[in-house]
Parts: structure tokens; sequence; C-alpha cells
């Protein structure tokens, strides 16, 4: 049986993708940092993955599950700062950059001394330039993008059996943006922002399992911000440094 772990599966994306894996017959083992939602899964784990024992939690989890053949990480927080708020600026740096690094890191070691594996991760195509509104939101998802790109060589390099796949979805109508109900318009308000091409959930966990088994490397999720991205980093800085977002 396959064994899969979910980090920041309590709600979200996170929750639809263990979800999904689960009933393709994955055998898996769920953490976040709230575990009241995680009651339909048998191998829960409370983890925060700012705090310093949080490896040592995941590699507990693993040896309740019997191993680990994908890792996928979930986790992470994200805010419009036009303010820039030191608070959420430092937040968002610690969880998405820091925390990141403790948990994926983990999980390249596990992996390293036990045959190889899979990592796959949700980072975003806010990490594809750099996004005014949210500054360390866009900085820390192009933090993740090279870091897996880095250890994707790396792993090569040793020639370890460890793919990797960076899941990056546009706008997903989750908690994440101040959505409480699902929507799965084109547009719509969740925490006071208007979110152009906003995408269902479900219909994005269904991709990125997708993605996972074909062993995709990157995957854009939505041809429509595939083309949106493909063609904004086509734009020089010196007219991006003045375009309003």
């Amino acid at each position: 049986m396959k064994r899969a772990i979910v980090v920041g599966a309590s709600s979200g994306i996170g929750l639809e993708v263990a979800r999904l894996l689960q009933q393709q017959g994955w055998k898996m083992g769920v953490a976040a940092r709230r575990v009241e939602r995680l009651a339909e899964f048998d191998c829960v784990a409370a983890i925060d993955v700012n705090r310093s024992d949080a490896g040592d939690r995941l590699l507990q989890l693993i040896e309740r599950v019997g191993g680990m053949d994908l890792y996928f990480h979930a986790s992470g927080i994200g805010h419009q700062n036009r303010q820039l708020t030191e608070e959420i600026e430092m937040a968002t740096v610690e969880t998405n950059a820091m925390g990141f690094t403790r948990m994926v890191g983990t999980a390249y070691r596990y992996m390293a001394s036990h045959g190889g594996g899979h990592i796959a991760v949700i980072s975003s195509i806010a990490g594809t330039m750099g996004l005014g509104p949210a500054p360390a939101y866009s900085a820390t998802k192009a933090f993740q993008n090279t870091y897996i790109q880095s250890l994707e060589q790396l792993a090569n390099a040793q020639k370890l059996n460890i793919r990797f796949t960076d899941l990056r979805p546009g706008f997903v109508a989750t908690a994440l943006l101040g959505f409480d109900t699902e929507n799965s318009g084109n547009q719509g308000k969740g925490d006071g922002f208007r979110y152009p091409i906003l995408m269902n959930k479900v219909e994005v966990a269904r991709d990125m399992v997708r993605s996972i088994e074909k062993h995709r490397h990157v995957r854009v999720i939505d041809w429509r911000w595939r083309l949106i991205t493909r063609m904004w980093q086509c734009i020089p800085r010196f007219i991006w440094r003045h375009m309003k977002l």
C-alpha cells in the first residue's frame, strides 16, 4: 500500500488532496495545527510547522503510518499587505520560508535514507514575479520555487530516487483568502479584495493529484494562469515596477 503524509490538511486544498489520496487507496497520515477537523483519517498528528519540534513530530507520524512514499506540503499563509504591517510580513516569512524549509528538509532527509519517494508542495503563481500587494507572500513563494528546484538538482547529484512536484495555483476560494464557503465562479470577494479567475478547491486538488501521478516537475494550475504567468514574465522590469495590481 502506498503511504502519504499531508501537512496542512485541516482545510482548503490540503484537506481535499488528503481525501482524494485516501479514496485512491493510499494509507494516509495527516497533520495540521488544528486536528479537530481530521476525524475522518486514522493517523493524525498536531504539527505546527513553526515549532522547533515539528520535524520530530513528522518523523513520529511517518513511523505510525509505516513509512512515507509521498510527502505533500500544503501548510502556508498569505495576506495582501499593502500597508506592510510588520506582524503580517514576519509571520508569512516564518511559516512560508522557515517552516517550509524545516518540513521539506525533514522529508528529504527521511527519503534519502529510506530508498526515495516523492515530495510535492503547494507554492503559488505569486512566486513567479514580485507582487506589490503581497510582498512577503510573493517573496516566500519564490523561495519555495527555488528551494524545490535546488533539492531536485541535489537529489540527482546524490543519485537519490526522490521526485519533486512544485504545484503553483492561482487564486483558490479557500479560507486562506477569507472565503467561508466554496466559490467556483470566475471572480469573487473573500477578505475584502476581488480575486480574478477564482478556482474551485476540489478541482484544483484533482489537478494536483493528477500532476503527482504524472510526475510533473512544475505545474501551474489552470491554463489561464499558465498563459498569464508566461505573459507577465515577459514584461520588462522598468514597466513592471510601475504597474498597479
